[in-house]
């Protein structure tokens, strides 16, 4: 039995004690009172060892539980300090992602611009080169004209006359050109 269980049995012993008429005092079996308070006796010193030591740890224990807390401020002290510096390094990067996309817009729009004016340049070149070949064409279309006409004249032949040549070996093979000549103009 523990220091608490024989209070309460040496406190109940009293209790259900016999009551002297006509008095507050009361009948109880000395012997086993008696035995009650040597086994509390002998309990005691034991709860008592027990409680002082407890008492006596208490400071040892309280310093312990202070250096604990100390430990954990500094902990998330040092925590907190590692999540600013997280927190700003993520802030700069973001910062210095947005620079890289700007510059790589930048550098799109500046590329675009650079192709449309080399094809713009390419493209005036070729119609540069279209112009003269189309003035070239005109030149032969206009040499062919006039020698067609120079021919037809030699050989005694208006532009408009559709009549059939007289039979002249030396033209005979120029009759199929001369009609697709005739056609074409």
């Amino acid at each position: 039995m523990d220091v608490q269980d024989l209070l309460e049995h040496i406190t109940a012993t009293v209790r259900e004690a016999k009551a002297m008429p006509m008095s507050a005092s009361c009948l109880v079996n000395r012997a086993e009172l008696l035995e009650d308070l040597d086994r509390l006796r002998a309990a005691l010193p034991a709860d008592l060892d027990h409680a002082d030591a407890l008492l006596s740890d208490r400071a040892a224990i309280v310093a312990s539980g202070e250096a604990q807390a100390h430990d954990l401020l500094r902990a998330a002290h040092a925590e907190r300090e590692q999540l600013l510096e997280q927190t700003e390094v993520l802030v700069a990067a973001r910062e210095r992602a947005a620079r890289v996309v700007e510059d790589a817009r930048a550098e799109a729009g500046r590329l675009l611009s650079d192709a449309d004016d080399y094809v713009d340049r390419k493209l005036g070149e070729f119609e540069v080169v279209l112009g003269q070949l189309a003035a070239q064409v005109g030149n032969g279309r206009e040499r062919l004209a006039a020698r067609r006409e120079a021919d037809l004249a030699r050989l005694g032949v208006a532009e408009d006359d559709d009549a059939p040549l007289a039979h002249d070996p030396a033209t005979e093979d120029l009759g199929p050109a001369l009609d697709a000549a005739r056609h074409a103009h």
